[in-house]
């Protein structure tokens, strides 16, 4: 599933939040400092290993789960989607396929069960059965590394919004996009999807940035590694 498969008018939507989103940024984040994380080379060199490792393990995996995925549900094996990134910059995020093909057309049928701008829903209809072994895994994950080689995201930041959610943000929500996107992070080793308000995701984002180190990022990639391996939160 990519931008093509969408409405036209959800790609005008999109497109429209994403010119409205460059009008915004400057005035955000003008007369702010970059978050130390974005200029440690330390940092960005772990990441460049992370990333090498990750795609070795994605390779290793792609196949079965290509297979999985094609015998439940034909379509593509990635999926990408636009997401906000550092100082609300757009780029393409990746991923393994876990809904059905068309899944962005059918959201309007589904309830959000999160409070806020995130979407979460439970059991959401649009996952497919490989797609619900995928997202306990956080095998569906494994693609961002390539997003992290090349520098959109960090293996420890924030979630990605996206643009229709960046769109409705509150001055202090923003806050939480001065630094890489993650694959991981605060919320994802302190209760991953089972936290759905969106405040309390906003808080321990800003949070992740006062308590940020070298370190830290170490102990929550390992205690992310833990969570991932005991499935919880994850649906």
């Amino acid at each position: 599933m990519s931008m093509s498969t969408l409405t036209t008018d959800a790609k005008s939507l999109v497109v429209d939040n994403l010119t409205l989103l460059d009008s915004l940024v400057p005035v955000k984040f003008s007369q702010k400092p970059l978050h130390p994380s974005t200029a440690s080379a330390t940092k960005r060199l772990i990441d460049i290993v992370g990333a090498i490792v990750g795609l070795i393990i994605t390779a290793l995996v792609a196949i079965p789960i290509a297979i999985a995925t094609i015998a439940y549900d034909p379509g593509p094996i990635f999926y990408s989607q636009i997401r906000c990134g550092l100082n609300g910059k757009s780029f393409r995020i990746w991923k393994f396929r876990s809904m059905v093909v068309d899944a962005e057309k059918l959201k309007h049928l589904v309830q959000n069960q999160a409070q806020g701008h995130i979407f979460k829903c439970t059991d959401d209809p649009r996952i497919t059965p490989v797609g619900k072994f995928l997202r306990r895994t956080s095998l569906d994950e494994l693609p961002q590394f390539w997003n992290v080689l090349v520098g959109d995201m960090s293996l420890v930041g924030t979630r990605p919004p996206t643009p229709d959610e960046v769109i409705h943000y509150e001055p202090h929500h923003w806050e939480r996009l001065r630094v890489k996107p993650g694959m991981t992070g605060e919320w994802q080793a302190n209760g991953r999807s089972s936290i759905k308000d969106f405040e309390t995701i906003v808080s321990m984002d800003i949070n992740y940035q006062d308590k940020w180190s070298i370190a830290y990022d170490l102990s929550l990639i390992f205690k992310t590694i833990w969570v991932v391996f005991n499935k919880s939160g994850a649906y």
